[in-house]
Formats: structure tokens, sequence, C-alpha cells
């Protein structure tokens, strides 16, 4: 589903990714942890193709950094799922109108987006709040609809970048499994976080980014975080 061979990026005077291979299958859920600076959204721009390595190659689905064509990133980006830690909602659109938003801006048939925005604020648990504007809305209940906006194409990927980072202890947990749940249908998710203690209690593959180099952290090392 994804995977780097080799890739090196360098950002000014920074050395971003020195040669860094990876893969990630499809169904997976990965955390991408590390130190403020370390790399960590840098690569999930890399994945979303925001940014293209200086050398190597990013893979994800069918598309490759080293072919890729500006006109088609937005496709790419249409078979991807993309949520960030500022839920960046429309505060004058209701929560359906923020969902089917991301519809209408790619052609979908105008008579199939009320399903596809009923089912996806359904698998967020906001139907009932399908007619509020965000500002009625709670933090936790907000970065739901950006999960539902991520959702309602239907992506084979989600990238999380610090999905939790606004939001207190209690709400973080409800977050996490609810992507939990998401990539239990099959959805690979990659979720950036600097909050070890949600990774200890929704444990999950972990990658550490570090010094330009990713490593596996072991549940072993996972537990003295």
């Amino acid at each position: 589903m994804i995977s780097l061979r080799d890739v090196s990026l360098q950002l000014g005077n920074k050395r971003v990714l020195d040669r860094v291979s990876l893969d990630v299958k499809r169904g997976e859920f990965v955390y991408i942890v590390g130190q403020s600076g370390a790399g960590k959204s840098t690569l999930l721009k890399l994945l979303y193709m925001d940014i293209l390595p200086d050398s190597g190659d990013v893979r994800v689905g069918e598309y490759s950094s080293r072919s890729i064509k500006p006109r088609d990133i937005p496709y790419l980006r249409r078979n991807l799922g993309i949520v960030f830690q500022e839920f960046r909602l429309f505060e004058d659109r209701t929560v359906y109108e923020n969902v089917a938003f991301v519809l209408e801006v790619t052609d979908t048939r105008p008579k199939e987006i009320p399903k596809k925005v009923s089912d996806a604020l359904s698998e967020v648990g906001l139907s009932q709040k399908r007619n509020e504007l965000p500002q009625a809305l709670s933090g936790g209940e907000q970065q739901r609809v950006s999960i539902a906006r991520a959702l309602v194409r239907e992506p084979y990927v989600l990238l999380a970048d610090e999905p939790t980072g606004n939001l207190d202890p209690h709400v973080s947990i409800e977050i996490m499994r609810l992507l939990r749940k998401i990539n239990l249908k099959g959805i690979t998710v990659v979720m950036v976080t600097h909050d070890y203690s949600l990774v200890q209690q929704v444990p999950a593959r972990t990658l550490r980014v570090e010094n330009g180099k990713i490593s596996e952290v072991s549940e072993l090392s996972l537990k003295s975080l």
C-alpha cells in the first residue's frame, strides 16, 4: 500500500530523511512518533505528495513520486483521507455541508451525495448533529466531523497528523478508538502523534523518526517511552 525506497529529503540546512526505506501493508495501523521537528509531519506530506523527495521513491497505491505528474496529485489525494490537528471546518456551514463539500468539488453525482454523507456521519456517531454549525460542537465532535469528511470519499489510506493534539485525554481516547474501528474495516491508517500515552493505551505498530532515520519501536521499548 505504501513504500519508501532509499528516500532522502533536505529542507534548508536540515537533513530530514536520509536514505529511508519503509513498507506499510494494506490494512495496517501505524503510529509515527518522534521529537518535535524530527520530520513526522514531513513524512505524511511525502505520502500525499505535498512535497517530493530529493532522491528515492515514495509509492502510495499505484502512484510513484518518481513518475507522478502535478495534474495527477489531486487524483492521488482522492484516494486518501487526511485529518489534521486543526479541524479546518467551515464555520458558516453545517456538519452535513462540511462533509458534503469534498464530494461536491470532486464531481460526485449529486444524487449520490446524501447517502455518502449520511453513511460517513453514522460511522463517526454524528448523525444527530448533521444540521449543527461547528461552533455548537465540542472539540471531539468537531474532530469527528473532520474524520467523516476524510472518510466520505471511501479512501484506502487515512493519514492523521496529530488528530488528538487539541483534545483532552478522555476525548483523545475516544478518537483513537474510532480510528481503530475504521482501521478494522480495512482502511490503512498512518497516524503522527507525540502522545506516547495514547500509543501505550491503543497499541499498534510504531515507527520513530529520529536523526533522519525511521526505526521500529518494540513493545518493550514502548513501555519505557
